[in-house]
């Protein structure tokens, strides 16, 4: 018996085609234990979850939790099964809720709990107990893989749970979710100058004045930080036209590269978007009308389904934030404890990335070397590597 865990399925899965909840496309996969539970950790949580098995003989004696992405309570099928069809024990969490909007938090604390770090730690236990009573012994190694809230999720368990895993893949981690989301409102709003129809043309730009730096001229941007493109160099010689930037448009995109800034005391709030990412812009800053995730601010911070992102203060209302919603960041650079128990990171970032920049992970990784002691003291057991094009 598992405490706070019901066991509300357990059936062998024949090999074949197999249709994910919800899903319109089948996989085709091995035979399988397929056991599907529920855990109640706090009498306001309900977290589902899942956990695959492999028959004895194929089961390569490793376990491979995954993660999920945005705030939704999906369970990320997909990966599953291709951690089973390399004959790993799998499991995976729909983090306490189902839905992909913010309201399932509103007057649940727990449940915002749930869904910013308990659920995969409750998930990754129980998963370990279930793998045991079926093949007789815990797995030799586990590992945790995700991206983006997935990649958070990595993070969150090397810090909070170190004897979770023995070795966790971190992707493109919206970790710093507060200043990504607050980010996302400042950028916005410096946006404002820009049009659709302009982005087109800064890609174009940047891309020819970094292309080659690497020797190589193949349309990618190898790495950001050794090109020293400035829009100012598309300002518009005389009227404003479609093959030109305004200055307010120039200053505007210098704003973007540079990242979000306090208004007041110019102090850094999170990090810029990347060169090379500009026509994605339209998904989060130049079209929409509000912020990107604004139920957070008005359901989770304020409590005010009216509230106006235009009130914002980024003194007052961001340090409001920190406060109230920290559980929900995975910012802690003190990764003694992970590494104290032999744990591998590995972390991963495309610079293409329209989600998350890829400075941020950069920036985290520059925060715990400092914690650590050094590069000398980090590189053994955590790698951060850069996707061009990604």
């Amino acid at each position: 018996m598992i405490p706070n865990t019901e066991i509300t399925s357990a059936v062998d899965a024949p090999a074949g085609a197999f249709t994910p909840p919800g899903a319109a496309r089948t996989i085709n996969l091995p035979e399988f234990c397929r056991v599907m539970a529920v855990s109640r950790p706090t009498n306001d949580s309900e977290i589902h979850f899942e956990v695959w098995m492999p028959p004895t003989a194929n089961w390569n004696r490793k376990f491979e939790g995954v993660g999920n992405a945005g705030f939704s309570g999906s369970l990320s099928y997909s990966t599953m099964a291709n951690a089973l069809q390399r004959g790993y024990a799998t499991g995976a969490s729909d983090t306490g809720h189902v839905p992909d909007d913010l309201k399932f938090g509103v007057g649940h604390p727990d449940k915002i709990a749930d869904w910013a770090y308990r659920a995969v730690h409750v998930m990754t236990e129980n998963a370990k107990l279930i793998i045991r009573d079926y093949y007789g012994r815990l797995p030799q190694y586990s590992y945790f893989t995700g991206c983006s809230t997935g990649g958070q999720q990595a993070l969150t368990e090397a810090q909070r749970f170190p004897a979770d895993y023995d070795g966790i893949v971190a992707g493109d981690p919206g970790h710093n979710r507060i200043h990504l989301m607050a980010g996302a409102m400042w950028t916005l709003a410096a946006a404002s100058p820009l049009t659709a129809a302009k982005l087109p043309l800064i890609t174009k730009a940047a891309i020819a004045s970094c292309d080659a730096v690497d020797g190589v001229t193949d349309g990618v941007i190898d790495d950001p930080r050794r090109c020293n493109f400035d829009p100012g160099a598309l300002l518009c010689k005389s009227r404003d036209n479609d093959n030109c930037l305004t200055a307010p448009q120039v200053e505007s995109v210098r704003k973007i590269y540079e990242g979000a800034r306090n208004p007041r005391t110019g102090e850094r709030i999170f990090s810029g978007w990347t060169l090379g990412t500009e026509t994605s812009w339209t998904t989060y800053f130049v079209g929409p009308t509000e912020p990107r995730r604004n139920e957070f601010w008005r359901l989770w911070v304020f409590n005010d389904p009216d509230w106006d992102w235009h009130t914002f203060d980024f003194d007052r209302d961001l340090a409001f934030a920190d406060t109230k919603m920290a559980v929900i960041n995975s910012v802690d650079a003190d990764l003694r404890p992970f590494k104290a128990r032999n744990g591998k990171l590995l972390m991963y970032h495309g610079w293409a990335d329209d989600n998350v920049p890829a400075a941020d992970a950069i920036e985290y990784y520059d925060r715990v070397k400092a914690a650590m002691g050094g590069a000398d003291r980090t590189t053994d057991f955590f790698r951060l590597f850069l996707a061009p094009g990604e």
